[in-house]
């Protein structure tokens, strides 16, 4: 089967770590990227594609890069149309590369899977129920009455059983999908044990899909379809797509679906709430939390930095370079209305971070003001920055860490941690890594005009020039 990874999205319920220019697929919140773990856990059903948003490419691509991930299947939205267009996106390209018989499996970048031998397992007869003409889903054995997902209700009819582990796992024919209930609701729909949570994945043959999207959503299907195959009009299509949620245009549509309830120790890691509860599970401690009669309380700290409650229960205390977020236990889902007053506001803050991740490594302003800019920049092994020169200003760097070489008017130079080479305005230059350990160095910007779009390039490995 075919993998697939949708990775859209802004993630602002985990303001201030996740923003709009490094979404909460790419934040590590649990020693590596969601969208790495996710990449990891579908690595082993088959050769993995992706649907993302151009915003993020370049982040996309680095992780695809980093665990050596072909990136012939990645397709990206000019725009954000929910995820219907995405799957008819991939189905469209599918098809015109003529994979119209392969069986296709839709995950989200940004959730977690504790047990995923019988992820695998539950895919795997998904594929099955697929091959036989089937929608299969995903149902997440309930562990609460959560009013924040979705449900599946499926009937007592088995479509197919896959006994080889300990516990059984059967898909169901499915009755269809529910709506976030309301509290008294979601628990009689824990009591019945005939209801699941939609985790949003989703398991068909290419063809199967196209035939759905051609009755359910036409409008949608027909634009697609006049996508070339090397996507040079894909913007101009987006732009007319009406967005629309794949549950809701072709899913809660479809007169048969399975679904297959299992439990894989699945979260969608909404809210801060959650994170916390994630880590305190997993037994993480925080040896950068000191508390004084306080109790409950978690910090998602930033760096070595240390933190001191005193007489204070149930918060949660998120802390960025640039932004702190401090919330008690339960009101974590209101921050998503926090970044919007912020976004109102016109801070930066709400979508911008200190930092940016390039497809050669990262850099992080330190300070930014009239008269200066500093930087710290990372270049990953075998990587380099474009050959670039700057109308505005000039820059110093200083190698902190790595042995690169500096082309500067064409003339190479190897540097070493200590050594200064000065950059005058208007000089070509780019610095490039060709060992496998980081290089590091701080920049100093020093001109009129410090911002990042004051740079004229001539060669770039990554398609910029």
């Amino acid at each position: 089967m075919i993998p697939v990874v949708l990775s859209g999205g802004s993630g602002t319920r985990l303001w201030p770590v996740s923003r709009a220019s490094v979404p909460k697929q790419f934040c590590e919140l649990f020693d590596e990227s969601l969208l790495t773990k996710t990449l990891r856990r579908l690595g082993p059903l088959g050769p993995v594609g992706l649907v993302g948003a151009q915003e993020t490419e370049v982040l996309a691509r680095r992780v695809l890069r980093d665990l050596d991930l072909p990136a012939d299947r990645a397709y990206f939205e000019p725009v954000g149309r929910n995820t219907a267009p995405a799957v008819a996106l991939l189905c469209h390209m599918l098809l015109l590369d003529g994979a119209g018989e392969e069986v296709v499996g839709s995950f989200h970048a940004d959730h977690l899977v504790a047990d995923e031998e019988t992820f695998r397992r539950a895919v795997t007869l998904a594929a099955r129920a697929a091959e036989a003409g089937q929608v299969a889903t995903i149902g997440i054995r309930p562990t609460h009455p959560e009013t924040g997902f979705g449900y599946i209700e499926v009937t007592d009819r088995a479509f197919l059983t896959e006994e080889d582990g300990d516990e059984p796992l059967v898909a169901y024919v499915a009755r269809g999908f529910r709506e976030k209930p309301d509290a008294a609701t979601a628990e009689r729909y824990v009591n019945a044990g005939t209801f699941f949570w939609n985790a949003g994945m989703f398991v068909f043959r290419v063809d199967v899909m196209a035939g759905h999207f051609a009755r359910w959503m036409p409008d949608t299907w027909a634009a697609i379809r006049t996508i070339e195959a090397d996507l040079s009009n894909l913007d101009a299509v987006y732009e007319g797509l009406t967005p629309e949620s794949f549950d809701c245009g072709i899913m809660e549509r479809l007169d048969e679906h399975v679904s297959i309830p299992c439990s894989i120790g699945w979260s969608d890691v909404g809210s801060w709430d959650e994170v916390a509860r994630l880590r305190e599970a997993a037994g993480r401690e925080n040896p950068a939390l000191f508390e004084v009669d306080g109790t409950g309380n978690f910090v998602f700290p930033h760096r070595d930095r240390i933190y001191g409650l005193v007489d204070v229960e149930d918060l949660l205390v998120v802390d960025t370079a640039d932004a702190l977020l401090v919330t008690r236990k339960g009101s974590s889902q209101k921050v998503k209305e926090l970044v919007g007053r912020l976004a109102a506001a016109g801070r930066p803050e709400a979508t911008e971070h200190t930092y940016d991740l390039r497809p050669w490594g990262r850099f992080e302003v330190l300070r930014d003001t009239e008269r200066f800019k500093s930087k710290v920049i990372d270049v990953d092994p075998g990587q380099r920055l474009s050959y670039q020169s700057h109308n505005h200003r000039a820059e110093h760097w200083i190698i902190v860490r790595g042995n690169p070489e500096v082309v500067l008017d064409d003339e190479v130079i190897r540097l070493s941690p200590g050594d200064h080479i000065y950059i005058p305005q208007g000089a070509k230059h780019r610095i490039r890594n060709p060992t496998t350990e980081p290089v590091t160095f701080v920049e100093v910007q020093l001109g009129t005009y410090f911002g990042e779009d004051d740079i004229v390039r001539f060669e770039d490995d990554y398609d910029r020039a």
